[in-house]
């Protein structure tokens, strides 16, 4: 396998709190998937793990970038997973997936942290 991209992003939690706070629904609407969203809303600080889904969503687009067609990617195209052990993973969906597909098979690896006032996340793509 090769590397095709690798992407990394910072998210503001006040930010991310702002973005709640104002836009509420619409917002997670907007930037998340079903299952992301009720992993959001089901933690205590919704706004943290807001935030480091939008961190993770914008390296994965920073990481496929340079491929054919990756403009077209919108932020429900990345979702933000974790399993049974919490750990994270991103699964790509449409326009994502095809961009990438057409290249080859491939595998996305993510890394993701949080402090008191920032999320960030790095994301590298395999083909």
């Amino acid at each position: 396998m090769a590397m095709i991209g690798v992407g990394i992003d910072i998210v503001d939690l006040d930010r991310a709190e702002r973005i709640l706070t104002r836009h509420g629904d619409r917002a997670m609407q907007r930037f998340l998937l079903p299952a992301e969203r009720t992993y959001v809303l089901s933690m205590a600080q919704p706004a943290r793990h807001f935030a480091v889904r939008l961190a993770a969503k914008e390296a994965a687009y920073k990481a496929l970038s340079r491929l054919r067609g990756a403009s077209a990617v919108s932020w429900r195209d990345i979702e933000v997973l974790r399993d049974r052990r919490g750990r994270p993973s991103v699964l790509l969906h449409g326009k994502a997936d095809a961009v990438v597909s057409a290249v080859g098979p491939y595998r996305v690896f993510v890394s993701l942290t949080h402090t008191a006032k920032t999320a960030g996340a790095v994301v590298v793509i395999e083909v």
